[in-house]
């Protein structure tokens, strides 16, 4: 009888780097805001949480205070640096300009869109159920993101998807803030939904403007 295939040894598991892994765990932990603005963050400490050694840490802080949500100061940490006034303003003024043109280009919307931000829209309402505010705020940003990238311009989905971690860090320590805005923020989403269900640009236009231009008056007396 013909003997049996040796059977294939199972392919080595590759462990993300650990870098990436402490990148990964500040960088969630500021934008969910378990770490918040004004948390001065050690070596040591971080080491610790992640399980890794003290090189790594510092080549993750690093980066991160390249994309300015920390600023380090030798021997002493990481400051996690808190939302400013002139942040909120700059995101808000940026997003205006992106949104608005956008939900113009996107209607009349395709069919795929409106399944799309209504199938977000339902996510948004169980995250808001679950009390899950760093959750409920990636549906949100998903939601915005979705018009955006259906306006066709890939420049602007790009400028736009560079706003990300600002958006979400702003979104949380907005709905913590303010936790009725889960509700409203919903009812502003399907008000805008429909309007672009409708093929009303300038309606959905205005809804955007009314709704974005409210981030700003919420956290304006939040500053470093």
């Amino acid at each position: 009888m013909p003997s049996a295939a040796p059977v294939p040894a199972p392919a080595p598991v590759k462990r993300t780097p650990a870098a990436d892994r402490v990148y990964s765990h500040i960088k969630q932990a500021v934008l969910d805001r378990r770490y918040q603005g004004g948390t001065l963050l050690t070596e040591g400490e971080l080491a610790e949480a992640v399980g890794v050694s003290r090189t790594p840490v510092r080549e993750a802080l690093l980066k991160l205070e390249v994309e300015g949500l920390i600023k380090l100061y030798p021997k002493k940490g990481a400051l996690v640096l808190a939302v400013s006034v002139q942040e909120i303003a700059d995101v808000v003024e940026t997003r205006l300009l992106v949104e608005e043109f956008a939900v113009r280009k996107a209607v009349p919307a395709p069919a795929r869109l409106i399944a799309r931000l209504e199938e977000v829209l339902e996510e948004q309402r169980e995250k808001a159920g679950a009390g899950d505010l760093a959750a409920f705020a990636v549906t949100d940003r998903c939601f915005h993101a979705e018009i955006v990238r259906h306006a066709g311009n890939e420049i602007l989905s790009k400028l736009y998807d560079q706003l990300r971690d600002r958006q979400l860090r702003m979104g949380v320590a907005v709905l913590e803030a303010h936790p009725e805005r889960v509700a409203r923020s919903i009812d502003e989403h399907a008000d805008l939904l429909d309007a672009i269900r409708s093929g009303d640009a300038e309606g959905a236009a205005r809804s955007i403007r009314s709704h974005v231009s409210r981030v700003k008056v919420l956290v304006r007396g939040e500053d470093r």
